[in-house]
């Protein structure tokens, strides 16, 4: 999830061979602070600069494995390693523009769904064409875009500081309309980039679905103990985090920033990370890999430099 929180676990979700019941597990996000795009930013750009891998934002229990045989894998069977480490996608090249122009957001009820609507079809246009070069079979993921309490098969929502998840069980998006301006610490809405940000992040959770990482992913987290879980939870949270931001980078000719518009997205991230809590909830990574890894992906060339499978784990803490 992109940095906000799914209700409480846990959620059943389909059965695996065998009977075992798949659980939805999820560590609750921190809210943001408010603040304003200027202030710290210069001083954290300048980080950015001399660290130029850090990090992400995502939910932190994923669901049904369903999407490995898409990497080659048959339907019940271990993903291998290979799956997220030498995926086919990594060799797919840098994601081609479509040319994606989004609407103004403006306070207008509308605007924010319109906002949604058309940012997701660019996405399903995008990915769709870089899994045809890849020669993977893709189904752009459903989306709800919700402003009333609703339920998913991963749960209900909203859930406090709530603002978007990813659900792999029906593989849909689900992002509130007002929530993820809420949950934003209120960024003004003409910093379109942050609230971009959070819809491509759980776009890049289909990715990983569709893909078969994923279903790697949920597979170490189950087997090893509360360090390695949640060291697998990082590398797919980060993951997520830079292949939304190779396609904002792609996509620049036609969804150009200011350098506050990137500073405030680049700002928001940082602020979302995982510094202060004990080991065994640091689940999505540091706000200065948080952030890193949007940046890599957004200065990168595809999604090769997305590969958090293959990262030291100095660069995904």
């Amino acid at each position: 999830m992109a940095g906000h929180r799914p209700p409480q676990p846990p959620y059943l979700l389909p059965e695996r061979p065998g009977g075992q019941v798949r659980t939805y597990a999820h560590v609750p996000r921190r809210r943001p602070p408010r603040r304003s795009a200027g202030g710290t930013i210069a001083g954290l750009v300048g980080g950015l600069a001399a660290v130029l891998v850090l990090g992400a934002l995502g939910f932190a229990g994923y669901g049904a494995l369903t999407r490995a045989s898409s990497a080659g894998v048959a339907a019940g069977a271990p993903v291998p390693r290979r799956v997220a480490t030498g995926n086919t996608l990594y060799a797919s090249g840098r994601l081609v523009p479509v040319r994606c122009a989004l609407p103004r957001l403006t306070d207008e009820g509308p605007s924010m769904r319109r906002f949604m609507e058309t940012l997701s079809d660019c996405l399903d246009a995008s990915w769709t064409g870089q899994f045809r070069r890849s020669g993977m079979k893709y189904a752009v993921p459903r989306r709800v875009f919700w402003d009333q309490p609703g339920r998913s098969p991963c749960g209900s929502y909203p859930s406090p500081g709530s603002s978007a998840f990813y659900c792999p069980a029906n593989n849909t998006m689900y992002v509130g309309l007002r929530h993820i301006v809420e949950t934003s610490g209120g960024e003004p809405l003409e910093h379109y980039a942050v609230f971009a940000r959070v819809i491509a992040h759980e776009y890049g959770h289909h990715v990983q679905d569709s893909a078969g990482i994923l279903a790697y992913g949920q597979q170490e987290m189950e087997k090893g103990d509360d360090l390695a879980r949640t060291e697998a939870s990082r590398r797919i949270e980060l993951q997520a985090q830079c292949l939304a931001g190779a396609w904002l980078g792609a996509e620049r000719g036609t969804l150009p920033m200011t350098r506050l518009q990137y500073e405030a997205m680049v700002n928001d991230v940082r602020h979302r990370g995982d510094d202060g809590q004990p080991a065994d909830r640091r689940d999505h990574g540091s706000g200065r890999h948080y952030a890193g890894w949007l940046v890599r992906g957004y200065r990168g060339d595809g999604p090769a430099v997305c590969n958090t499978w293959t990262a030291p784990a100095d660069e995904v803490s």
